[in-house]
């Protein structure tokens, strides 16, 4: 089984280097004994400070790793690139990962086992919020008030999507998924995680949620409480962009 993780890292430099090692080896020691190849698409994006010339330097050591160099920045710009990239190689499973370990390798893994015992699933993805889910520190309960009172309703009401975590860094999807949904996906900002999820929904794919552990990393770039209007007027802005007011809401904006 070949398998494709896309790392979007955006000024990652402090990071980059023990998330690429601790993957690349943790995936390298598995290789025999579950027979998946994995290979890494990084993509760094933006980037104003050393991650590049990191990436390169472990590049050296992995030939498992491939690099894309991006000058825009943004994360939704960044995976969908490495979705791209991947769907030109011969990859059994696509996914993407956060480039701060919040996700540690043996928790991505547990994504394709799942896969692997389940075929009937197109794509699966991490969640934090389940009752099984551990978060390492527990989160902030302002945190969960905002997802709760407001993010996951607006996105039940408008998107009719019924998941618990749609913004865990951590997904996974058959190829054909991707080669669906790909050529629609417009939005590049925090809601670009939702559209994934929606687009398959929409088009008749099985997602499946399961639970994680998951590190909270405290000089995350993620603000909740600076990005959570921003986040809401994002979630309105993917429904118009797919209802019929999208050509003249294209137009406008």
């Amino acid at each position: 089984m070949n398998v494709n993780i896309i790392i979007p890292a955006y000024n990652e430099e402090k990071r980059i280097s023990q998330t690429l090692l601790t993957y690349c080896d943790f995936f390298e020691n598995i290789k025999k004994e579950t027979g998946i190849n994995t290979n890494f698409i990084v993509v760094p994006n933006g980037c104003t400070d050393k991650t590049s010339q990191i990436v390169k330097e472990i590049q050296a050591k992995y030939n498992s790793i491939k690099i894309i160099d991006l000058k825009q920045a943004g994360k939704g710009l960044a995976v969908t690139t490495g979705f791209h990239q991947a769907l030109q190689e011969k990859s059994d499973l696509i996914g993407f990962v956060d480039a701060d370990m919040a996700t540690r390798p043996q928790y991505f893994y547990e994504l394709i086992e799942t896969v692997r015992k389940q075929n009937s699933y197109d794509v699966i993805f991490a969640s934090r919020y389940m009752k099984e889910s551990v978060l390492i520190p527990e989160r902030p309960a302002f945190k969960k008030w905002g997802r709760t009172l407001f993010f996951n309703p607006l996105i039940k009401i408008l998107l009719r999507l019924n998941f618990k975590d749609f913004q865990c860094g951590a997904k996974l999807f058959r190829p054909q998924v991707l080669e669906k949904i790909l050529p629609n996906i417009k939005m590049k900002d925090w809601a670009f995680d939702v559209e994934l999820l929606y687009l398959a929904k929409k088009n008749g794919f099985v997602l499946h949620e399961i639970p994680t552990t998951w590190y909270d990393q405290q000089d995350s770039k993620f603000n909740a409480i600076r990005s959570g209007s921003k986040m809401i007027l994002s979630i309105i802005k993917l429904k118009l962009r797919h209802s019929l007011f999208r050509n003249l809401f294209e137009k406008k904006y």
